[in-house]
């Protein structure tokens, strides 16, 4: 049963009223969670391989399914990783056109 002591917090997701200490772990947990197109857990320095061929705006190039992109670096964003190429510098993907290599 929770302390007396302890304070609630509305979660409008359930619905219900909640220990804040409760609310504070889930919302650590949900923060930093970065997944791939299949749905794999992406991290820093992660190498993911691209399931479809991209137009690069500015760049007047196409990377092609397959390619591999070595050492990404997770964004403030979940849906968007930064990385690097040989040809492009300041390469942002979504997350939704890689996969975990």
């Amino acid at each position: 049963m929770a302390d007396q002591n302890d304070d609630y917090v509305y979660d409008e997701a359930t619905g219900e009223w909640r220990p804040a200490s409760e609310m504070t772990a889930m919302a650590k947990a949900d923060q930093f969670v970065v997944r791939d197109a299949a749905g794999n857990i992406l991290a820093d320095g992660d190498s993911v391989v691209l399931i479809k061929d991209l137009k690069v705006k500015g760049a007047n190039q196409t990377l092609k399914q397959g390619t591999v992109i070595k050492s990404i670096r997770l964004t403030d964003n979940d849906e968007e990783i930064d990385c690097r190429h040989d040809a492009i510098k300041g390469l942002v993907l979504r997350t939704e056109f890689v996969r975990k290599r």
